[in-house]
């Protein structure tokens, strides 16, 4: 069967000097995977009032999910910030006239944003803390479509992780400081960072250029197969004190549930040598530093990058495939 193919554009500048132009993509007679040149991008560069609650138990474990009465949403607005608007959890604290402001907004403050009392000394409300331990409050991304109600105690972990909260830009770097939904990420990527190769297909090849660059570097580029979008990331860096390595991997431009229908092979090849890795994409809601910080991705010294490198130039075969449920 054949495949997809294109022939790399010429090499482009790092990201963190002037944008290089848009490449181009020159048709090949042949059948072999598509390939993209992709030049380095320098560090730092870019290339990206809620529900009601429910009532349970003061020792409820786990959240839930469901419609609510008035009278739950009633007895949940008691615990809204006169700030943030957000919940006053556990440990509560109240002003000497007894109004509520949760922790995060009280160490900015002054006084009370209700009465303009004193908030010192700290006056502890033991009452208000029972009631927050029989009721199950709704996750804060509740309005963007999280149905969850959760008990106190849980609910800072959920959100931390949750499915609807805001995605950051995917591209390695911290210059972009971009957030949107998952639907605004690839319209993100198409407009703030263009200089982002996409290439069609399944099984292509992703080609680093001058991968001799001192520092921290990183190279980027989309590959766009069953329906969906990739995002492929080589990173060199010093995870450790003077030791350089490369790591690669693949993030699906989706949820963790969405990743887990796929997985991905990354393939050197070259001089009678071969070194695979195989494993599930991750979201691009957990990003490439958990997965070097885990090293959950394809790890190799500059030694082994050189024996598959030709002339600073490193080709790594990926394919992307379905897996049966």
């Amino acid at each position: 069967m054949s495949r997809p193919s294109s022939t790399g554009p010429s090499a482009n500048k790092p990201c963190s000097k002037q944008p290089p132009p848009q490449p181009q993509h020159a048709p090949s007679p042949a059948a072999p995977p598509a390939a993209a040149t992709i030049s380095a991008a320098g560090p730092g560069s870019s290339a990206v009032p809620t529900a009601a609650a429910v009532i349970s138990g003061p020792s409820s474990g786990g959240g839930g999910a469901g419609p609510v009465s008035p009278q739950h949403h009633e007895l949940t607005s008691l615990f809204e910030c006169p700030v943030c608007f957000d919940y006053v959890l556990p440990p509560i604290l109240q002003c000497q006239a007894g109004h509520l402001v949760c922790n995060q907004c009280r160490q900015k403050l002054s006084c009370c944003p209700t009465c303009r009392g004193a908030l010192t000394p700290s006056i502890r409300n033991l009452a208000m803390e029972k009631v927050a331990s029989a009721v199950l409050f709704p996750c804060k991304y509740a309005t963007t479509g999280c149905s969850l109600t959760l008990h106190h105690t849980e609910k800072p972990e959920h959100e931390d992780i949750c499915e609807y909260r805001p995605y950051s830009c995917p591209c390695p770097g911290a210059s972009c400081k971009w957030q949107g939904s998952l639907e605004a990420v690839m319209s993100h990527l198409m407009h703030a960072h263009k200089s982002i190769t996409t290439l069609q297909g399944e099984d292509i090849v992703f080609l680093a250029t001058d991968i001799n660059l001192p520092g921290a570097v990183d190279w980027v580029m989309m590959q766009s197969c069953f329906g969906h979008h990739f995002m492929l990331v080589l990173e060199k860096q010093e995870k450790y004190e003077g030791h350089q390595q490369f790591f690669a991997i693949v993030l699906l431009i989706g949820t963790r549930k969405q990743a887990e229908n796929f997985a991905y092979r990354l393939e050197l090849n070259g001089n009678r040598r071969r070194l695979t890795w195989e494993a599930t994409p991750r979201s691009i809601h957990d990003g490439v530093a958990a997965a070097i910080m885990n090293s959950d991705c394809l790890v190799f010294d500059t030694a082994i990058a050189h024996l598959f490198a030709d002339n600073g130039n490193l080709g790594i075969n990926v394919t992307i495939s379905t897996c049966c449920p």
